[in-house]
């Protein structure tokens, strides 16, 4: 065997991913916890570059399916992971799901009210609810599904301030700019100096984080390694530190 052909064969055995540049499209709940991830990756592989993409996980779907650079794709649940797959952007074979996390009410630190059940958000003194956009956004959905359940999605829509991902109804709740907000319990801890949480909300599917090669990815050996240290003890050991939760 010729050397140059011994040393390929030599990498493939040992799994070793060539070095190379990759965008990593996460979910906005997860961009602190995958910044960290990013950079620890970095320094253990230095000839490898991570772009990290954070946005509302509808957004990262259809950046996808509309042909924007991606080799990675972690959302904030199982729902958008299906329709990435059925679109055919996310490989179907290594889909794993990473991490756990749970939905919560929070309110600005300084808040008077409390949420002992959900009927309580229909009482005048919740104003404004921060709510982030169920037709394409996880922990919308996650809200409305629960809302629904306990009778009073329909009785609060003229309190509802849609937003555009957990990010944003984080800063409007930190702002004061909302009586409340729902976000993922990883989000309040972010900002425990500013919010509080008043009530963790039961789900009726679990708040789970699956992570895909994109399908268009032509780094995919980089890709899957990226994938790989994030279901490690390393990233596992980051996430658990941003309050996520192992699957």
């Amino acid at each position: 065997m010729k050397p140059v052909y011994a040393l390929l064969f030599t990498a493939l055995l040992s799994g070793r991913a060539a070095a190379a540049d990759i965008t990593v499209s996460a979910a906005a709940s997860l961009k602190d916890a995958f910044g960290e991830i990013a950079r620890n990756y970095q320094k253990q592989y230095p000839q490898s570059k991570i772009r990290l993409n954070t946005a509302g996980s509808g957004v990262l779907l259809q950046q996808a399916v509309q042909g924007a650079p991606v080799d990675v794709l972690a959302f904030a649940d199982e729902e958008t992971m299906n329709q990435a797959q059925a679109k055919n952007v996310a490989d179907k074979a290594g889909r794993k799901t990473f991490a756990l996390n749970s939905l919560v009410i929070a309110a600005p630190k300084n808040s008077k009210l409390a949420v002992n059940s959900l009927k309580d958000l229909e009482n005048a003194r919740f104003g404004r609810i921060a709510v982030s956009n169920p037709a394409g956004v996880p922990v919308g959905r996650y809200t409305k599904a629960a809302l629904e359940k306990a009778g009073v999605w329909a009785g609060i829509q003229a309190k509802v301030i849609t937003t555009q991902n957990v990010r944003q109804s984080l800063d409007y709740v930190a702002r004061g700019e909302v009586d409340a907000g729902f976000v993922y319990n990883t989000d309040a801890v972010l900002m425990k100096d500013k919010v509080k949480v008043l009530k963790t909300v039961p789900t009726q599917k679990p708040v789970s984080y699956p992570i895909a090669v994109a399908a268009s990815s032509s780094q995919k050996a980089e890709a899957q390694r990226f994938v790989n240290y994030v279901l490690s003890a390393q990233g596992q050991g980051v996430l658990n530190k941003y309050g996520f939760n192992k699957p």
